[in-house]
């Protein structure tokens, strides 16, 4: 089994930035990609970002690109999503998913593990 906690969320304006972390623990090792995605109030969920652990492949999603980073640090088992210039069309919980798939990143079912989420809110 893998862990995921989530942190770092919370209420900014726009154009601030904010980053969230995903914290994973357990069976890492059965990972191979890490990724972020949201769901907004009356809507599906949907991908953000996608890295894996060698950090050979990282994905975005075309709103995103230019304004999210994601990055990892191996050693604490961790997941970042740096999020610069946010607007409030970026408000959503947040979700760090795991998955051992080396295939379709930005599909939630490529990934087996979750998190609980972080709300991150934007306004206007």
């Amino acid at each position: 089994q893998v862990q995921l906690v989530e942190s770092g969320g919370g209420l900014v304006q726009a154009g601030d930035s904010l980053r969230v972390t995903c914290t994973a623990s357990g069976r890492t090792f059965s990972t191979y990609i890490m990724g972020w995605f949201r769901q907004a109030p009356g809507k599906e969920r949907e991908f953000v970002a996608a890295i894996t652990w060698s950090g050979r492949d990282i994905l975005y999603e075309d709103s995103v690109k230019g304004r999210f980073t994601i990055s990892k640090d191996n050693g604490k088992g961790t997941v970042y999503l740096q999020m610069n210039s946010l607007k409030p069309e970026d408000t959503a919980v947040y979700y760090c998913a795991a998955g051992a798939s080396a295939t379709y990143y930005s599909r939630a079912s490529t990934y087996e593990y979750w998190g609980q989420g972080t709300q991150v809110s934007v306004s206007s």
